[in-house]
């Protein structure tokens, strides 16, 4: 499979009920630029209650599997026992990537020695260009800071990653105990092997922003969740970390505000206002939802 110049890739995805999204993320990973010889595209249905094997079946490259143990780092580890790639490459079923995703994810992968992981860029676009909400201007700002979070924070997110099957074959696979952060847990497993991680911007994937305040606390509740699943069982995670960032979350943002007034970035006033506003929101529901669960008040969670 594949050759030297090409090496096979196998794209691993897993879904849950985002049958909608799901389809245009196929039809980009179809026509690729990348040797349609030297690639798979490896569908996880994570239990979804929608019919997603009859969208996979439309598309030549896709294999498609399902994995009923909840979580989607439960469904990545089951597309990578199929995987037949000596490079797997990670996106979400919400994501769009580029026309040369696989290409250049590929070539950056190769091109630097003990290279452990790629993380591209993640371009956050709106349902409506010219009135986005409150919460997509927010996260527009905020959303996948790809860049800082391999140089600062030692891992890549799941939604555009590229990595070798012997990268995991040394570290381990994904935990399947965190329902959010493994790739967190996985990509500082990588960093501490000794590998490289290298982040490349022109590897890249569009993915929408999040619209209403519900969608933004349904990412809240899983964020923090798997953060205290981290706090609970990662050997790399300090336990006493998870409260550490109940107190920071106390802390009013007013740095962040001033940071926003003054940018160029964002140019009108009103929507300064409208992001500073969500950031507010979002730090004391962070500390709402993580002390619920420093204190043990149950919470059902969204895999």
């Amino acid at each position: 499979m594949g050759d030297l110049d090409t090496p096979f890739v196998s794209v691993i995805i897993p879904v849950f009920n985002d049958l909608e999204r799901l389809v245009p993320c196929l039809q980009s990973l179809e026509n690729q630029t990348y040797s349609k010889k030297s690639y798979e595209v490896i569908v996880i249905d994570n239990g979804s209650d929608e019919e997603i094997k009859s969208v996979d079946l439309q598309f030549g490259q896709v294999v498609f599997t399902e994995e009923k143990e909840p979580g989607s780092y439960a469904a990545r580890n089951k597309g990578i026992s199929l995987a037949q790639g000596e490079i797997f490459a990670f996106t979400d079923s919400d994501c769009i990537p580029h026309p040369d995703w696989i290409e250049k994810g590929v070539d950056n992968l190769l091109r630097v020695n003990n290279c452990g992981l790629v993380g591209g860029k993640i371009h956050i676009f709106f349902k409506d260009t010219k009135n986005p909400t409150a919460v997509e201007l927010y996260d527009s700002v905020m959303a996948f800071p790809q860049k800082n979070y391999i140089e600062g924070d030692k891992f890549a997110v799941s939604a555009n990653l590229f990595t070798f099957r012997a990268v995991f074959e040394k570290v381990g696979l994904f935990d399947t105990k965190v329902k959010s952060g493994g790739d967190y847990n996985w990509g500082r497993r990588v960093f501490a092997a000794g590998y490289q991680l290298i982040y490349a911007p022109d590897v890249c994937v569009d993915h929408p922003a999040r619209s209403s305040f519900k969608d933004l606390y349904k990412k809240i509740v899983r964020v923090i969740g798997g953060q205290y699943d981290l706090s609970q069982n990662s050997p790399i995670y300090p336990s006493n970390k998870f409260l550490k960032l109940l107190f920071r979350d106390l802390i009013p943002p007013l740095k962040f505000s001033l940071s926003i007034l003054s940018s160029q970035e964002v140019k009108e006033f009103d929507k300064k206002i409208k992001i500073i506003a969500v950031r507010w929101y979002v730090k004391y529901a962070r500390a709402w939802e993580r002390a619920k669960f420093q204190f043990k008040v149950s919470k059902v969670r969204e895999r």
